[in-house]
């Protein structure tokens, strides 16, 4: 048996590959905008996810009782650097980011509904082939931990309502439960993601999980002031979903941008709502991005459903957010109910009869998901400014599994929510921008598996 190589073996080894990569990156991808700031592009392979009971939903407001003030639009500057990604697509936006000095590659799920961003530190590394979804912090001369006296320890922060706890380390310890069940536990840590061999971000606060239910971290990416996007002082950042595939073994791979987007010419805009200190209720999430929507089409049917099932009310039910850690859309009750009834009245008879998938969607179908789509036509979700989501009758329904289709739609008072969830099922072939400065979300269409 071969001997394993030393910690400086393997330090100097990960450094060479990472120069080699960066510098063949860089001669054949750097772009250069219009301000003088540099595009990173990092080439990244995709992955299907394994068949689940129900629908992915990593957003973590639902499982938190305590919530907290919308992040000040003062608090950006602007984007210190820009970086282009590829991510991996089935059920989950996953993207890849270099994370430490010398840099590990890190498999990340891309949320737009959480704050915490964590890594995966488990202390027995699994045997898979490199590049490891696991960090080694001894690897890394930037990686440092939060001892218990530091201030996010401490209860009742403001913006961050992560139960936290002194664990027999005197190290700063956390423990996470998302909508979906999903548990990450560890320890808060401060590390860099090092973009290339000159630009990075300052260490950042990050969780390191060495308990977690998924092999997967976490990029959170909401208003929170301790999301990746506040901490790294991120102004924008876009993504491009690419349409699922098919047949078994065929992954998708679409775009994600920090910073500029050369491809945000064509986008159209909606205003992001804010909330006041005063406006905070039991069932709003104020570090969501919140939009106005206005409406559904069905086919050619406009569904009577009043504005007020889309706007938050006195408790905060019914906002409206844009989500991509979920992969399907909730809708309200009141809306939810009008979809079905619109549905059942096209293909009623074609309905699978006492299923329900996940728990949350009761609109699936046993009969050929290509014939069913043309009968129930385009689906639209209509925002303020005439802004619009369009999805065609050919990606109305999502495979589930066993030769099921549904409507990629659920009950969110299934998932103890109050609010409407556009997940990324309904957001393939577009561009999604989140303009954190002024405070929008641009959306265009886009061949998003062709998208640069």
């Amino acid at each position: 048996m071969a001997s394993s190589p030393s910690l400086l073996e393997e330090t100097m080894l990960l450094f060479f590959v990472f120069l080699l990569f960066t510098s063949c990156s860089l001669s054949a991808q750097e772009t250069v905008h219009k301000n003088d700031s540099l595009s990173f592009s990092f080439p990244l392979t995709s992955l299907r996810r394994s068949s689940q009971a129900s629908p992915s939903f990593y957003s973590s407001f639902i499982s938190q009782n305590k919530k907290a003030p919308p992040l000040k639009t003062s608090s950006f500057s602007s984007s210190p650097y820009n970086y282009r990604s590829g991510f991996k697509y089935s059920m989950i936006l996953l993207v890849s980011l270099p994370i430490g000095t010398p840099p590990q590659t890190q498999e990340m799920i891309l949320d737009t509904g959480s704050q915490l961003s964590w890594i995966q530190c488990h202390k027995k590394v699994p045997k898979k082939p490199p590049p490891s979804s696991v960090f080694d912090p001894s690897l890394s001369s930037s990686f440092s931990v939060l001892p218990c006296n530091h201030p996010l320890c401490k209860p009742r922060i403001p913006d961050f309502t992560l139960p936290t706890s002194c664990d027999q380390n005197r190290l700063c310890h956390y423990s996470y439960f998302y909508a979906d069940g999903t548990l990450a536990e560890g320890n808060l840590v401060r590390e860099k993601i090092t973009f290339s061999r000159s630009q990075s971000t300052p260490p950042l606060i990050l969780g390191c999980a060495e308990e977690s239910r998924d092999d997967k971290g976490i990029l959170g990416m909401n208003l929170g002031r301790l999301s990746f996007a506040s901490q790294a002082k991120i102004t924008k950042f876009s993504y491009c979903v690419p349409t699922r595939q098919a047949r078994p073994g065929l992954t998708s791979t679409g775009s994600f941008y920090l910073g500029e987007n050369p491809n945000s010419g064509g986008f159209q805009y909606i205003s992001l709502l804010t909330f006041s200190q005063s406006q905070r209720m039991p069932n709003l999430d104020p570090l969501a991005y919140t939009v106005a929507m206005q409406g559904i089409r069905v086919g050619n049917q406009k569904l009577n459903i009043p504005i007020s099932a889309f706007r938050p009310g006195p408790s905060g039910a019914g906002q409206t957010m844009i989500d991509s850690g979920s992969e399907f859309t909730y809708l309200v009750d009141e809306a939810y109910n009008k979809v079905r009834e619109e549905v059942v009245r096209l293909v009623g008879p074609k309905l699978k009869k006492g299923y329900v998938y996940g728990g949350v969607s009761d609109m699936c179908f046993d009969g050929n998901p290509i014939e069913i789509g043309r009968l129930i036509g385009n689906m639209v979700f209509e925002f303020d400014k005439g802004v619009e989501i369009v999805v065609e009758k050919e990606r109305v329904l999502a495979e589930v599994g066993g030769g099921v289709h549904c409507v990629g739609i659920g009950r969110s008072e299934m998932l103890g929510a109050a609010s409407n969830i556009i997940g990324n099922f309904h957001q393939q072939n577009i561009w999604v921008e989140f303009d954190l400065a002024n405070r929008r979300v641009g959306l265009g269409k886009a061949d998003c598996s062709r998208s640069v």
